[in-house]
């Protein structure tokens, strides 16, 4: 079967009339690996095998000698049954695919999502459940659009203007400056002050104007500061992108402000711009007009430019007389710190579902030129947002008249009230008192909870034997906290308040009392 006779032939013309066979090789002394077939390559002394598949002849182009040794390979038929395993091998992991995801999408990550599936959420199936954990506004049915938006939506249909494409950054009739102080007051608050050269930028919703307020100010490597507590999906577009989060802390004994300091001291040479949510999800807090003139005072000293997430805009509680609450746009306060302020529909008119939000470049002084035109290449990643939302867009701003807002928000006021000062008359829970948005955070006490090892142990307990759910404090990278959605209705919202107490009553260490009565209409 095999030719004995020794062949002595360059290395560089190297054949074997049998590839199948393994072929040692005789070489000199200290000479590099020669591959002298398809399939196989062998040290100097034989010791070493391994597949590969071009043929390579020394450095030098010495000689080598080709010999069959049965004495080195005692049984060349195992061997070719051992080269014939690994290529069966080889040939199955080509057939199989193998398609991974991409870096972007391993990076993004949504912390309420993954604390939410790693809990242990069972309700007592004896009490039905009670969900303040829902940030949807229209999902108990209480709270719902006007119907002037709803009508607005029809006749744009009706109408077919809007069913095609709109450019990516929307449509011109909804962008045009001269409509917006006259149509969009309702929205925008236009004052004398507001740079003239402001720019409407249309998007998908809030959520996709922050997406491109972030990809726009922000290189990878670079961070972008947060607030703590804070919205969760701040840090989900920031870190898939390969953007840092850093959370600069908010003080609960001083209605949830920024910590100014912590602001200052967290500022580097990568820092990109300060994101400022106001009114604020989760806290409900909404700052005084000082408080954001110091904010931009920052800002300004740092030269960093400010995203606000201004989605609850205006949705704020009026207050004790001689002590009102306002909301202030930020951009209304500054001649000199450039903006990029976003908005949307979702939550003063009651219609997250419609994904309608906009993006304003507030910028007296040119400094944002070229993010501008950023934005506009950003935006055409997209074809463009919903255009029959577009459409209706004027018309709802224009024609809901104010009293759909004020019953809205006193609705979320009310429940704000009963539910702090019931919560507050229990021992273990420190509430901090709203003053807008949808939400209040609640405090607790977890030495007076020895039992609980973090938020999510006792939300998961509050859970299974009161069902009622509230978000964890982690959700919003803070601990010891609970978030209280406030948007559902108001018996609800009671019956939810007895429970929590009963159940700290339940836990407390040095079980105190029964927590009090029931509540009163």
């Amino acid at each position: 079967m095999f030719d004995s006779t020794l062949e002595r032939l360059p290395c560089n013309e190297m054949k074997l009339a049998n590839k199948k066979l393994l072929v040692h090789l005789m070489v000199e002394k200290n000479s590099p690996l020669l591959c002298v077939s398809p399939r196989a390559t062998v040290s100097s002394d034989g010791s070493q095998v391994k597949l590969c598949h071009k043929l390579v002849a020394s450095d030098d182009g010495r000689e080598a000698r080709s010999l069959v040794s049965a004495n080195r390979f005692r049984d060349i038929a195992a061997m070719e049954a051992a080269v014939s395993t690994e290529d069966r091998r080889q040939q199955q992991q080509q057939q199989n695919w193998h398609v991974p995801a991409s870096r972007f999408s391993k990076k993004t990550f949504n912390p309420i999502r993954s604390i939410i599936e790693s809990m242990d959420i069972a309700p007592n199936p004896e009490k039905p459940m009670i969900a303040l954990s829902i940030g949807d506004p229209t999902v108990f049915g209480n709270l719902g659009p006007p119907e002037e938006a709803i009508d607005a939506i029809v006749d744009t249909v009706r109408g077919a203007a809007f069913n095609g494409y709109a450019p990516s950054t929307g449509a011109k009739k909804i962008l045009n400056p001269t409509n917006s102080k006259k149509k969009c007051a309702g929205i925008i608050q236009q004052k004398k002050q507001w740079p003239r050269t402001a720019l409407s930028s249309s998007t998908d919703s809030k959520l996709g104007a922050l997406d491109l307020c972030i990809s726009v100010l922000c290189d990878p490597g670079q961070n972008l500061l947060v607030p703590r507590p804070g919205f969760p999906l701040y840090q989900t577009l920031s870190e898939g992108l390969g953007i840092q989060t850093k959370h600069y802390r908010l003080l609960p004994e001083r209605g949830w402000e920024v910590d100014l300091e912590d602001v200052a001291a967290l500022v580097d040479d990568n820092t990109a711009a300060i994101l400022i949510n106001n009114p604020s999800n989760p806290c409900g807090s909404v700052f005084s007009r000082q408080h954001l003139q110091q904010i931009l005072e920052l800002a300004e000293r740092f030269r960093l430019p400010i995203i606000a997430d201004e989605i609850y805009d205006r949705f704020v509680f009026p207050g004790e007389p001689g002590n009102e609450n306002k909301f202030y746009p930020l951009s209304s306060l500054t001649n000199t710190v450039p903006i990029l302020s976003c908005g949307g529909l979702t939550k003063r008119f009651m219609v997250p579902g419609w994904r309608m939000g906009w993006i304003l470049v507030c910028d007296r002084n040119g400094i944002l030129n070229d993010v501008r035109h950023g934005l506009q290449s950003l935006s055409q990643r997209t074809i463009g947002s919903n255009t029959i939302v577009q459409g209706a867009l004027p018309k709802i701003v224009a024609e809901t008249p104010p009293d759909f807002f004020d019953e809205a928000i006193a609705q979320v006021q009310e429940n704000a009230a009963v539910s702090f000062e019931y919560l507050a008359s229990v021992p273990g829970l420190r509430p901090v008192k709203p003053s807008g948005a949808m939400y209040m955070m609640v405090g607790i006490d977890m030495e007076q909870f020895p039992e609980f090892t973090s938020d999510l142990h006792f939300v998961e307990r509050l859970v299974a034997e009161q069902s009622v759910f509230c978000l964890p404090g982690k959700c919003f990278n803070v601990d010891n906290y609970v978030r209280v959605v406030l948007t559902v209705p108001l018996e609800q919202m009671r019956e939810a308040c007895v429970r929590i107490a009963e159940f700290c009553a339940t836990h407390r260490h040095s079980h105190p009392p029964l927590p009090p009565g029931p509540l009163k209409n």
